[in-house]
């Protein structure tokens, strides 16, 4: 697909042109700037075109030239359109040149029911905490079983530290990462190591500091809809067509400009669109097209457990291709870690609470929710199993507690290595959060580097909004503004090495090894698995294929004695063997008899499919 640039800045000609949306003013001015982003070195006049569009051409000018934008004699402002900020969200735009020497002609993307996805922070993940450190882990996450990496959101933020969901210039990779330049390196070094890259990317709200929108037009953002983030972006107000642009856009320049194979779209409930089509319809059939023929995948955060984000245009759905499925990880976290406090109260850890969500996908399908006491949900059925992702650990369930404490520090080695079996023996798309593999005891905690006055009161907010939880009563809340409280949160990669990390890493090859060369989990259908409680205390789950089943029996806690009635099954792994870290002697399971001690999972086979029963 050929670059479409609606908006901003870009190389034709032997020259740069800029286009510039301010519907609500008279006067446009490009101002240029030397090497330093300090002195200026030329003030060009935009002319108007209609539609509130202004443009002007500048001969001599090229790539890497930095620019701003005065809007009647105000400013001058960084361009929200900008393909770069190479010193920051508040200093000059930069004129990127997309071109680059691409080798993955061949690379034609990761079927959903391939996906094993690996949530990143590209400045934790790494000491250098750059796209190009990244790009050296590539070859270990293909040998874990990794088919892509999900990178947390790298659209240009305030200061150099931060999760990136507070950001103000979409289309600009965040320098401190690596700039645009870097960005492309990673994905197409991914792409030659047979890994596919998904990009977070945040449209429901866009973040306060360096948010320059306004002074270009106030519609962006209308006061009809409200967020927890303010007011909400203007998706069907006055105006709403080129606010619509810049997402759409947005859309493409990822998928076309840098081989992007997917978007995670953050909290797409709080995307409030009353128009048709719904803007997530839309994101998905831009991206899809931008793609021109590779597979390109649109996955949802979504917390309200709709089926009609995955359902099929044409019966009436916004056609997305997976949507987040929280259910799994709360009542897994309930029962092994005894979360109580907020949403965790709608779940009750029960064996058969668990087996239900894996059966269904979700729990909730229009139960009323005692936390919200409003109705949650829609019926699961009708949603082919991939379509869900599912977890155990994500950037939200670790960084959103006080401490930003990870799993392993809230339940034993065996429970958690049994959650992670849950994880991946189901037909659902499973996600794993960077370290979580070998276990990693590193925190991933909540950093910002903002300004000083912002920066205090998110301080303050942060420790004013746990002080509830009765779960971090007397915690200490780290200061997110505190360099200390980004480093902490940096992958020990050292950790791998030692032999209470290195059985879990094994424990997880050997999980995703199973997942994709065994006959009975390769299939993702809903008729090929079940999931069902064996006791208020076990559960086990069948899968089925290839003339083949595959039986994981779980404990949970306590004893499980149960006789398959089929001697011919065979072990084919245990959580407990040492080589996951574990001290049993061998599997439990003689003739057919299976004696488990909880939490721990049995993983067995079964030559003939038609008979295997739990």
């Amino acid at each position: 697909m050929k670059a479409k640039r609606t908006m901003g800045a870009w190389l034709e000609g032997g020259a740069v042109r800029f286009r510039v949306w301010a519907p609500d003013h008279d006067r446009i001015e490009i101002v240029t700037y030397g090497a330093d982003g300090q002195e200026v070195t030329g003030v060009l006049p935009a002319a108007p075109t209609g539609g509130g569009t202004f443009e002007a051409t500048a001969p001599g000018l090229g790539a890497g030239a930095l620019y701003k934008v005065r809007i009647d004699g105000e400013g001058p402002f960084p361009d929200p359109y900008s393909r770069a900020q190479p010193l920051g969200v508040h200093g000059p735009s930069a004129v990127d040149d997309p071109s680059f020497a691409w080798t993955d002609a061949g690379w034609r993307g990761v079927a959903l029911e391939d996906l094993v996805l690996y949530e990143v922070h590209v400045g934790a993940a790494t000491p250098e905490g750059t796209f190009d450190a990244l790009t050296g882990r590539l070859a270990e996450l293909r040998e874990l079983g990794i088919t892509a990496i999900e990178l947390m959101p790298v659209a240009s933020f305030p200061g150099e530290r931060g999760w990136g969901y507070d950001g103000v210039d979409l289309f600009a990779p965040l320098a401190a990462y690596g700039g645009p330049a870097g960005l492309r390196r990673l994905v197409d070094a991914a792409h030659a190591a047979g890994i596919g890259v998904i990009l977070d990317c945040v449209y429901n709200h866009f973040g306060p500091d360096g948010n320059y929108l306004r002074a270009y037009a106030m519609r962006y953002f209308t006061d009809r809809h409200k967020t927890p983030w303010g007011d909400a972006v203007n998706y069907d107000g006055a105006g709403a067509e080129q606010v619509r642009a810049l997402v759409l856009e947005n859309v493409e320049m990822w998928i076309r400009d840098f081989h992007i194979d997917g978007l995670r779209l953050d909290a797409t409930h709080a995307i409030v669109d009353d128009s048709e089509p719904h803007i997530l319809r839309e994101i998905g059939e831009r991206a899809r097209a931008a793609g021109e023929g590779r597979r390109v995948l649109v996955i949802a955060e979504d917390s309200h457990n709709d089926a009609r984000l995955v359902t099929p245009v044409e019966q009436g759905g916004y056609g997305l291709d997976a949507v987040w499925s929280d259910d799994f990880h709360h009542e897994l976290r309930v029962l092994f870690a005894g979360d109580r406090d907020g949403y965790f109260e709608d779940h009750t850890g029960t064996a058969e609470d668990i087996a239900a969500t894996i059966r269904k996908g979700w729990l909730y399908e229009g139960q009323i929710s005692k936390h919200t006491g409003k109705p949650r949900g829609t019926p699961a059925d009708p949603v082919p199993p991939p379509r869900f992702v599912h977890c155990i650990q994500n950037h939200d369930q670790i960084g959103n507690r006080a401490v930003g404490d990870r799993l392993g520090d809230k339940v034993s080695p065996a429970a958690f290595r049994t959650m992670s079996a849950l994880l991946l023996l189901t037909p659902y798309t499973p996600l794993l959060f960077m370290g979580q593999e070998w276990n990693a005891r590193t925190p991933f905690q909540y950093f910002t580097d903002h300004e000083a006055e912002l920066g205090r009161l998110v301080t303050e907010g942060r420790r004013r909004e746990f002080q509830y939880f009765a779960a971090f009563a007397g915690a200490e809340v780290p200061d997110p503004q505190d360099p200390r409280t980004f480093q902490r949160s940096k992958l020990d990669h050292a950790e791998r090495q030692r032999p209470e990390h290195a059985g879990v890493l094994a424990w997880y090859r050997e999980l995703l090894r199973l997942r994709a060369s065994h006959p009975a989990l390769q299939s993702r259908a809903r008729g090929a698995f079940s999931a069902d409680a064996l006791s208020p205390d076990a559960i086990c789950i069948e899968r089925r294929g290839g003339g083949a089943a595959v039986i994981a029996l779980c404990a949970l806690r306590g004893a499980l004695s149960l006789d398959l009635g089929r001697p011919e099954a065979r072990a084919l792994a245990f959580s407990e063997e040492p080589r996951f870290g574990g001290a049993a002697r061998r599997p439990p399971i003689e003739r057919g008899w299976v004696e488990l001690e909880g939490p721990s999972v049995l993983i067995v086979e079964v030559s003939d499919a038609s008979g295997a029963r739990c």
